[in-house]
Parts: structure tokens; sequence; C-alpha cells
């Protein structure tokens, strides 16, 4: 695949993600929502990677060491990393829940809303950078 591909298929698998945020959220289930936002961010800066650098992202999960390592760090707004560092946990968090009813209780249906929209806003600007 070019760079091109790459960039696309990392893209298609973050459109992906976001919307199986939003199908998750129409059923209530809080506890992947975090999670699939986490995974639409991760993906569509390792597609930002590759338009980028056209080198292999590296094989890591950290939404701030991906943003680094690709260079959009530097293009971040104070809501960009805030979004960043609230995802950022929710990755293991949602997978491997130590304090499954704790977690239930911060992701209601209002924070899952907005971690959906703000998730989405980050994903469109993603792309225009790219």
């Amino acid at each position: 695949m070019d760079v091109n591909e790459r960039y696309s298929y990392w893209i298609d698998l973050a459109d992906y993600d976001i919307a199986t945020a939003k199908a998750m959220l129409k059923t209530k289930r809080f506890l992947y929502i975090g999670f699939m936002c986490h995974q639409s961010i991760e993906k569509a800066i390792k597609a930002y990677h590759w338009k980028k650098t056209e080198t292999e992202p590296a094989y890591i999960h950290n939404l701030l060491r991906l943003a680094e390592q690709s260079g959009l760090i530097n293009e971040f707004n104070e809501n960009h990393t805030t979004l960043i560092n609230e995802l950022n946990p929710l990755n293991i968090e949602a997978r491997y829940p130590r304090a499954k009813e704790e977690l239930l209780k911060a992701l209601n249906l209002k924070k899952c809303k907005s971690l959906i929209n703000q998730t989405e806003e980050l994903l469109k600007w993603i792309k225009i950078k790219s």
C-alpha cells in the first residue's frame, strides 16, 4: 500500500470506531464508549502520522505519545490536549475495569455524549490537518 492507501485505511477505521461509539450510546453501553472514542482518535493520529511522515506509526496506544511522534501535538489547542488526556486511560480501563461500578458512574449519558461530540470534533480537525 502507498501512503494515501494507508492513510485511508486508518481513517476508515477511525470513522468506523466513532460510529460504533454512537451505536453504543443508543444502547447505553457506556463502558465501551470511551474505549471506542479512544480507538477512533488513535487511528486518526496513526493516519496523520502516515500522511505527514510516510513512516509506520509506533505500535502503541498512548495518544499523547502518538501525537508527539507524529508532530501533531504541536498543532493541538488546550481542548485537544484535555480530551487526549481524558481518553488515554479509557483504553485500558474499559478493557480491564478494576472498578467497573466507579467507571460506570463517571461514564454516564451526559458524559458519553460529550466524549462522542468532542471526539467527532477532534477527528474532523485531524482530517483537515492531514
